[in-house]
């Protein structure tokens, strides 16, 4: 017997060389358990405690400091934050939070069919344009077009200051999401179930919702997370294209970012502040509130996103 034939003959006694190398020792898993628990709990530990650093008085800090058992519990940092009013009597941070869902929900949407088409354009064979559209695109990840430029046209030709799509049209476009849809559908997609498609008389636009999206969930679904947090933690669109007249339009995170940046903004706007704001502004604590209003919410979004992540590996499963 030659010695390819031993090993096989070895390999097929001892079970499959995949199943040898999947295999794994009770202390080794032991040892990645604790690893990756170890690691989870590196995560999960400081949102803890910046929770309960939120929820203690300015007493307890000064006394003791920062720490995970305070020495008084406080919601003072949360309700000053709340005594910030609009013009018609609501909390500003709920109208602002009102805004960031919206804008979070119709800007995502919005990527992802721009995203989602062009991409899709750009990875058949047949179409014509495609080498020039791809560079087009390419160009934008490598060379910016410029503050400036990108200001002058938002304002000047598209008229978006003090709008909605001011904050919304500016991110929902990405040339580094169309690359990578691009390459999914190039990469992922069968040619043969496009064909084949085409020889039962679908439409291109039929064939891209019923065959197309459904095989491409798990690249949507990361495509929509990172846009999802991009217009969640947006601040810098509404300080560059909202005036301060027009304060019924900002976002969640300008309004807290400005709070961050300067505590005594809360005081200095007069017009939010309800008659009973007397108290000592709780600076420390407010800053942990303002970081668990802001990163709390968005928390809740990477489950959901993680549904369809294991719902699109089964979907677009291709059988042979």
């Amino acid at each position: 017997m030659t010695n390819p034939e031993k090993k096989k003959a070895s390999i097929a006694a001892s079970g499959s060389g995949m199943e040898r190398f999947n295999a794994v020792k009770p202390t080794t898993n032991i040892l990645y358990s604790l690893l990756f628990i170890f690691l989870a709990l590196l995560c999960v530990i400081p949102v803890i405690f910046v929770i309960i650093i939120s929820f203690s008085s300015e007493q307890s800090i000064s006394q003791v400091g920062y720490s995970f058992r305070p020495v008084e519990w406080s919601t003072n940092a949360y309700e000053y934050v709340w005594t910030l009013r609009n013009a018609s009597g609501m909390p500003i941070v709920i109208r602002s939070f009102i805004n960031s869902i919206g804008i979070t929900i119709f800007g995502t949407c919005l990527g992802l069919v721009l995203i989602s088409t062009m991409g899709y354009a750009l990875s058949r064979k047949n179409f014509k344009l495609r080498g020039l559209y791809t560079t087009l695109i390419f160009i934008p990840m490598i060379f910016s077009g410029g503050l400036l430029s990108t200001y002058v046209i938002n304002t000047q030709i598209l008229g978006l200051r003090n709008t909605y799509f001011a904050l919304i049209l500016p991110l929902a476009c990405s040339s580094f999401y169309v690359i990578i849809m691009r390459t999914f559908f190039t990469t992922t997609v069968p040619d043969e179930i496009i064909e084949s498609s085409k020889m039962d008389g679908a439409s291109q636009f039929r064939i891209f919702v019923q065959l197309v999206l459904p095989i491409s969930l798990p690249a949507l679904a990361t495509i929509a997370l990172f846009l999802t947090f991009n217009y969640w933690n947006d601040w810098f669109q509404a300080s560059m294209y909202i005036e301060t007249s027009q304060r019924e339009l900002y976002p969640l995170q300008y309004v807290l970012v400005n709070i961050e940046k300067n505590i005594q903004y809360l005081t200095n706007n007069e017009s939010y502040m309800s008659a009973d704001s007397s108290m000592v502004l709780p600076s420390e604590t407010m800053r942990m509130a303002i970081v668990v209003i802001a990163v709390v919410p968005i928390m809740f979004s990477y489950p959901f996103f993680q549904k369809y992540f294991i719902s699109g590996l089964t979907i677009g499963a291709v059988k042979g």
